[in-house]
């Protein structure tokens, strides 16, 4: 999705689409807690426990618009031939991206790929994301801090509905950085990242302490949603940051997805046991590590960008002079 969001898009409009995207993801975070809050209710109906009502009708929501999916996704302009876009719409969407400097398909060579694994760009975008990515693993923890609680005890209901507050956050602060980096910072998508990580930082060493006043522990896990807008930035500056070469953006995309979900694959069982909720010391010694880390990361990537696009810039003055 992605790779189809960064090849319709200009630069000053891909921190927006690509943040809209990720913002339903925490929508989806919300609207289950919401469900599970509702369907558990139904346990015991047609033989089902409540957990098992919320995928039957997780499963009703998914299927038709995995359906519209099939029939509805775009596509890339240069191949695109969906019933909604005339040919006229479809000349201009490809256009639009050749007056961005977006590169088309071209095919693979040993030379491209050996250029793109030589690159800073797939090494530092994808640690970045790693970072970015697995630092995150408030909302569960929450979850399990009130089920824990015993003054006062919480209900089945306020357990599964409290902690969609982080998710609430998270859809705001996501919908302002993208605004923000696209129009007051003019494109830059470092502050906003250093911003989120810098109050996550705070958060998760507060959470690590663990012995803080009831309400900073709720302010906590709830503040940590402002880390995770952060996800559509590092995406449209992957975009912004490959925009010369398709291959390269679609490999480089790709990796830092799959490397991301490569490390939480295995990185919660080691830091996030069951059998230490709710006081997950490691995890959230971990996830202060890592949104450290995510900002020297990001910081990195903006002077190495800002370095390469001096190099074009000064190759292109001395052909230009030649």
């Amino acid at each position: 999705m992605q790779y189809i969001i960064g090849s319709w898009y200009r630069k000053d409009e891909l921190a927006k689409r690509s943040c809209i995207f990720h913002t339903s993801g925490a929508v989806g975070s919300m609207f289950s807690g919401y469900l599970m809050a509702s369907v558990h209710h139904l346990g015991g109906r047609a033989g089902l426990k409540g957990w098992q009502w919320l995928f039957v009708v997780d499963g009703m929501i998914s299927l038709p618009i995995a359906i519209a999916g099939f029939f509805m996704l775009p596509d890339v302009p240069e191949i695109t031939n969906v019933w909604y876009f005339s040919p006229e719409e479809r000349e201009f969407a490809k256009k639009r991206m050749q007056l961005e400097g977006r590169a088309q398909r071209a095919p693979y060579t040993k030379a491209k790929v050996k250029r793109i694994f030589q690159s800073w760009h797939i090494y530092f975008l994808s640690a970045l994301y790693v970072c970015f990515n697995n630092a995150g693993g408030s909302q569960p923890a929450f979850a399990q801090y009130l089920k824990a609680s015993k003054h006062p005890k919480y209900t089945i209901t306020q357990i599964n509905a409290y902690p969609t507050a982080t998710s609430a956050v998270a859809v705001i602060t996501t919908l302002i950085y993208a605004w923000t980096s696209d129009s007051i910072f003019h494109g830059a998508r470092w502050p906003p990242i250093v911003f989120g990580g810098t109050v996550c930082i705070v958060a998760y060493s507060s959470l690590a302490i663990w012995d803080i006043p009831v309400g900073w522990h709720w302010a906590c896990y709830i503040l940590t949603g402002m880390g995770t807008g952060i996800s559509g930035l590092c995406m449209a500056w992957a975009h912004e940051i490959c925009s010369g070469d398709n291959e390269e953006r679609a490999i480089v995309v790709g990796t830092m997805n799959e490397a991301a979900y490569f490390f939480q694959a295995w990185l919660p069982l080691i830091f996030w046991q069951q059998v230490e909720a709710p006081k997950y010391h490691k995890g959230f010694v971990l996830s202060a590590f890592l949104e450290a880390s995510m900002i020297l990361l990001a910081v990195a990537v903006r002077y190495l960008w800002v370095w390469e696009q001096a190099g074009r810039v000064r190759k292109g003055a001395n052909l230009n002079a030649a």
